[in-house]
């Protein structure tokens, strides 16, 4: 068995250390989002109503310590927050897109079934 050691965090294979940069409840859609481009906290919740904005800006803080995502902040008021995916994160937009395909297929599946 290989395992990769990063960031003092274990990983016992490839997936598992994908799993743990993008692992999480809202980490994927949050940069399924940012591949269309920039986006501000506000938007981020649009996309995602059902986080609270505790839980958003966790996600959002823990993809950035891991150099996924890049936060901007400008100096104005009332604050302006924006996000945006870093070189290293857009390396995931392959990853990402694959996702989206698998969910939509799953989903046309599921509505099949279902209408049964």
């Amino acid at each position: 068995m290989v395992t990769y050691m990063e960031q003092n965090r274990l990983y016992n294979c490839p997936v598992d250390a994908i799993l743990g940069v993008i692992g999480g409840k809202y980490k994927p859609i949050i940069l399924f989002h940012l591949m269309d481009g920039t986006l501000r906290f506000s938007e981020l919740r649009k996309f995602l109503p059902q986080a609270t904005p505790k839980m958003l800006t966790q996600q959002l803080r823990e993809l950035e310590a891991d150099g996924i995502i890049h936060r901007e902040v400008y100096p104005v008021v009332p604050p302006k927050t924006e996000y945006s995916l870093t070189d290293f994160g857009r390396t995931m937009s392959p990853v990402l897109n694959a996702m989206c395909e698998w969910g939509k297929e799953h989903m046309a599946d599921k509505i099949r079934q279902d209408a049964v």
